[in-house]
């Protein structure tokens, strides 16, 4: 087998003596290459390796972000001070780097306003075209009319 590693003399070895070595260093013998011919092996610490595998896998896991969907409810007849306060609430999740899903709630014989409610959503969509991107313009899916905005990304410079 062909050894590597440091403080090893590389190398082909015949097994017994490849392991003798490790044994030597206090050290693990890992192949690394089964297939190659002769096979590859290298003396290390694996369970120093593991642990250093195990602390990569943990900063790339810090590293990601979670897409978090923020939901704001509308009545077909939200008065302009309810639109307003919950603009205000849309804005501030989509600079958070949140997704918002805007929806309007039809209750009863509300149905009827479908078309106030497909109003409202684009208007919310068009006041909050400087914050975030539509992804999903307003649908009717059941007693509800939904449409998602994702926020811009942001240009590093």
């Amino acid at each position: 087998m062909r050894l590597v590693g440091d403080n090893v003399e590389m190398g082909i070895y015949p097994i017994e003596e490849a392991l003798k070595k490790a044994e030597e260093l206090e050290l693990d013998l890992v192949e690394i290459s089964p297939k190659a011919d002769p096979p590859v092996c290298k003396i290390m610490d694996y369970s120093k390796f593991l642990y250093e595998l195990k602390k990569k896998e943990k900063a790339i896991k810090q590293k990601t972000h979670k897409v978090v969907v923020k939901e704001i409810r509308f009545g077909p007849q939200t008065d302009e001070h309810d639109y307003e306060f919950k603009k205000k609430y849309a804005i501030k999740f989509l600079q958070e780097g949140n997704k918002v899903k805007a929806y309007v709630f039809f209750k009863g014989r509300s149905i009827i306003y479908k078309d106030q409610g497909q109003l409202l959503l684009l208007r919310l969509a068009e006041d909050l075209e400087e914050y975030g991107k539509v992804e999903q313009l307003p649908k009717m899916e059941g007693k509800k009319m939904i449409m998602m905005i994702a926020p811009l990304t942001k240009k590093k410079k």
